[in-house]
């Protein structure tokens, strides 16, 4: 019997984004992070990781199967710089799931409406250069142009009245598939 190959791969359409509270979690967090910032863009070298770790709140994407998630496929984090004032960095999507069109997208709403949720009053975040465009459809505006690690970033705040305070600790949402042309 001749078994045939599916037509195509699996591409899971569930996500659920949350707050990392499981190790599992953390543990896929920080080693996506390597794989894009060490890896893939070598800005790093071996490991990403830095005393901000410690305090900033990750924040995983996972995708899910049969309602249960699998694997972390984006993430990133968030803190509280001084009172009100929150930062996130560290945004990274797996290679293989950048083409879902909404996980970058809703990675960032919920770093923000989750931080807008526990008292930020601005948020802020060094955005790499080519993600600009995409955060400036999302309602931030850029401040200031700025190197970092040798590249060029900007340092940009997100406009709290698109991020209305999120009290749900999870997300979960399906997403469309932006297909590669």
């Amino acid at each position: 019997m001749l078994l045939l190959e599916p037509p195509f791969a699996f591409q899971p359409v569930d996500y659920r984004v949350r707050i990392a509270r499981e190790e599992w979690e953390r543990r896929g967090c920080a080693a996506l992070r390597r794989a894009v910032f060490c890896d893939e863009q070598q800005i790093f070298h071996g490991d990403d990781a830095d005393e901000w770790d410690r305090v900033a709140l990750p924040i995983a994407a996972s995708y899910c199967v049969l309602g249960a998630p699998e694997q972390v496929v984006g993430t990133v984090r968030i803190g509280e710089i001084e009172p009100g004032l929150w930062q996130g960095s560290r945004l990274a999507v797996h290679r293989d799931f950048r083409r879902v069109a909404s996980l970058g997208t809703e990675l960032i709403r919920h770093a923000v409406c989750s931080a807008h949720a526990r008292g930020c009053r601005r948020f802020i975040a060094h955005v790499q250069e080519q993600n600009v465009p995409l955060f400036l459809r999302l309602a931030w505006r850029s401040l200031e142009r700025v190197t970092l690690h040798g590249r060029p970033h900007h340092l940009m705040q997100a406009d709290l009245a698109a991020y209305p305070p999120r009290a749900a600790e999870e997300v979960a949402f399906v997403a469309e598939l932006r297909r590669a042309a």
